[in-house]
């Protein structure tokens, strides 16, 4: 066996590369998963919003039948939504669900009954709940993906991250229909409070 220097040094360096290599990929490997992770909230919130939607259409097409358009729009909406995949095409079926209910809202506004049914009161409390743990979801899975995105972009990151084929993940952005829809206090309907859009 040889006393050679340059052969303990090399031999050496190849463990410290494949030693960093491994402390590289598995951080990788753990941020890719708080991200999966992450997504996995907004999918859950999503569905329980879509799964609140035809009680809702139901509720308040009990007061106002000749609304159809408005029904089959959010009806229509909610299919895109739960079969949309990846965060961006979410994120587009999400607004496009929004600004639909928008529209079933001002129907129920004009029916002070519904307003003051317990189911209606009870459905919009937890759709107002859903709204806030969709933000909460979003803020804490963009957050995750910035993280893992500048990893993977970074030295000495990415050289594993190309390797092993890591992939930045797409952001949950709110979309031009969100941005434009009215905001609307789901609470102060289900109340008669709401005046319309500031």
């Amino acid at each position: 066996m040889s006393n050679d220097p340059y052969l303990f040094g090399a031999v050496g360096l190849l463990l410290v590369v494949l030693l960093m290599s491994l402390l590289l990929y598995n951080r990788l490997v753990r941020g890719r998963e708080r991200t999966r992770e992450a997504w996995s909230g907004i999918d859950v919130q999503l569905r329980r919003r879509a799964n609140l939607v035809p009680m809702l259409v139901d509720t308040v097409k009990g007061y106002a039948r000749h609304e159809r358009s408005v029904f089959e729009e959010v009806t229509r909406e909610r299919g895109r939504l739960m079969e949309a995949t990846g965060a961006a095409d979410r994120a587009d079926a999400n607004g496009r669900l929004s600004r639909a209910l928008v529209r079933l809202l001002a129907v129920a506004e004009a029916y002070p009954q519904l307003r003051a049914s317990e189911p209606f009161v009870e459905l919009m409390e937890d759709l107002s709940d859903t709204e806030e743990k969709i933000a909460f979801a979003r803020h804490f899975y963009n957050r995750n993906v910035a993280s893992f995105n500048a990893r993977i972009g970074s030295f000495p990151h990415f050289v594993v991250a190309r390797t092993f084929g890591f992939r930045p993940f797409e952001f949950f952005r709110s979309t031009r229909d969100e941005l434009e829809a009215p905001r609307v206090d789901l609470l102060a309907v289900a109340k008669g409070d709401h005046r319309g859009p500031p």
